[in-house]
């Protein structure tokens, strides 16, 4: 395992990260957690990602309880949450100064910490303005509640305005944003916030980098009945990759798992590999319910080698999507 600063900030975090959507508080409880933690932990990973929204609690809560058995040393670990659906109720969603501050305290007190090491706006809020998000992330600083607080799928211009804000306040600016990122999700890392990394210095702890699953090859011949996209609550998904688009896509998968056989990787290996060969990645969230599976995903760091800038040129050229350059707002 190597570690990759967060964007310009001094903070070290693991090339591969841990992460709980899906997963915790719905297919992993209790004892799988803790399991799944420690695994992840023995092997180099030291940031473990949550949010208020996953589960509605529930996955906080099993990460907080995961912690409080496992023990570890409060200074050899990272932990986030993030903020936006937090209930029904208006006060309960959003970004205003109000939820930011609640749903921060709800969370210290699910996770079973003290401080968060990471605090996200899990969207953009167009309701609140973003000087009184940035103020109150900033208060939420200074009171050591949490050191570095960042955004999640938001555009290039909110992430801008958000960025001037502060300084204009001279108070605590955006450190990182969680965009989705993988072979076939690129614009955003790629072009959108391109300028961003060097102006603000601007971290990534992207998010589906095996594009729910679909990277691993598992749905080329349908969609298993234990899979992601049979899940509850999840149908979004699976309408999404049963649209022409999406089935483009799996025969486009098909392409790639000939590309990783013939130099001796899984599709798995291939697809998180490439995600890590962009410098502009800070973390890779990995997401498993088995340990199985965290353990071959993480297996991937010893085969970096093979992804050559021959590889990557072909990869480039089966999906014929890179992006020419940001886009104009």
């Amino acid at each position: 395992m190597e570690y990759r600063r967060l964007g310009k900030s001094g903070l070290q975090v693991s090339e591969f990260s841990f992460g709980s959507w899906v997963t915790f508080g719905k297919q992993v409880n209790g004892g799988d957690a803790v399991d799944l933690m420690k695994l992840a932990y023995d092997n180099g990973v030291n940031f473990f990602d949550n949010a208020e929204g996953y589960e509605s609690g529930k996955s906080e809560i099993v990460m907080g309880e995961a912690l409080k058995s496992l023990g570890w040393s409060r200074d050899s670990f990272v932990v986030s949450s993030k903020v936006f659906w937090g209930g029904q109720k208006p006060t309960q969603r959003g970004l205003s100064r109000k939820h930011v501050t609640d749903a921060c305290h709800a969370a210290l007190k699910r996770l079973q910490v003290d401080y968060l090491d990471l605090y996200f706006c899990h969207r953009p809020d167009i309701d609140t303005p973003i000087e009184e998000t940035v103020r109150a992330m900033h208060d939420l600083v200074a009171q050591g509640k949490v050191l570095y607080w960042g955004t999640s799928e938001w555009s290039a211009q909110q992430l801008t305005e958000a960025y001037a804000v502060a300084r204009d306040l001279r108070i605590t600016p955006p450190t990182m944003e969680q965009p989705q990122y993988n072979i076939f999700e690129r614009q955003k890392v790629e072009s959108d916030y391109l300028p961003l990394y060097d102006l603000i210095g601007l971290g990534t702890t992207i998010w589906s980098p095996l594009a729910s699953g679909v990277l691993t090859g598992k749905y080329n011949n349908g969609v298993p009945a234990d899979s992601r996209m049979n899940l509850p609550g999840y149908e979004w998904l699976k309408e999404k990759w049963s649209s022409d688009a999406g089935r483009a896509q799996l025969k486009q998968v098909g392409e790639l798992a000939k590309l990783a056989d013939e130099i001796g990787l899984s599709i798995t290996h291939l697809a998180l590999l490439w995600c890590l060969a962009n410098r502009n990645v800070s973390t890779v969230i990995l997401g498993a319910s088995r340990a199985s599976q965290l353990q071959d995903n993480l297996a991937a760091l010893s085969h970096r080698q093979k992804m050559t800038p021959e590889v990557m040129g072909r990869i480039d050229t089966i999906v014929g999507n890179k992006p020419e350059g940001p886009r104009r707002f």
